[in-house]
């Protein structure tokens, strides 16, 4: 296997709501406002429905949304993994991510399975949106070697 970088995706979270749960737990939503630039070029709208396990710990995200491309084609999107805690400032994103489109110049990514790197990159000042960055790249079959 190898990985193909594919896109990079950068987003802010404008709105969003929490509810502290039993045990330390958190459920978050999140909507997602961003652009994305590679293979897919445009505009990104989602929403994250991320859970907490502690005040802590990282984040579970499941995140669903769509990438309106500059060429004018439609691209679902889904992503899971874990938001790590750290580091402070730069915390990390491991992930999957997955599309759909009808559109025949990405039909094909209906059945690509992609992983993603990132970091939540806190503003300056406090009241700065706090801005994430994913790097997506499509994971490349090849056949296993004896």
């Amino acid at each position: 296997m190898r990985l193909q970088s594919l896109y990079r995706l950068r987003f802010t979270y404008p709105e969003g709501w929490d509810v502290q749960l039993e045990g330390g737990w958190q459920q978050h939503y999140y909507r997602a406002e961003g652009t994305c630039e590679g293979t897919l070029t445009g505009r990104f709208h989602a929403s994250n429905y991320p859970l907490r396990r502690t005040a802590d710990g990282p984040f579970q995200p499941d995140m669903r949304g769509v990438i309106e491309t500059d060429d004018d084609a439609t691209v679902m999107f889904e992503s899971h993994g874990y938001g790590r805690a750290h580091p402070i400032g730069k915390r990390q994103i491991v992930g999957t991510v997955l599309h759909l489109s009808d559109d025949p110049r990405y039909r094909r990514l209906n059945d690509v399975v992609c992983v993603c790197v990132g970091e939540v990159r806190a503003g300056v000042d406090p009241q700065d949106p706090v801005g994430l960055v994913l790097d997506v790249a499509e994971l490349i079959w090849e056949p296993i070697s004896e």
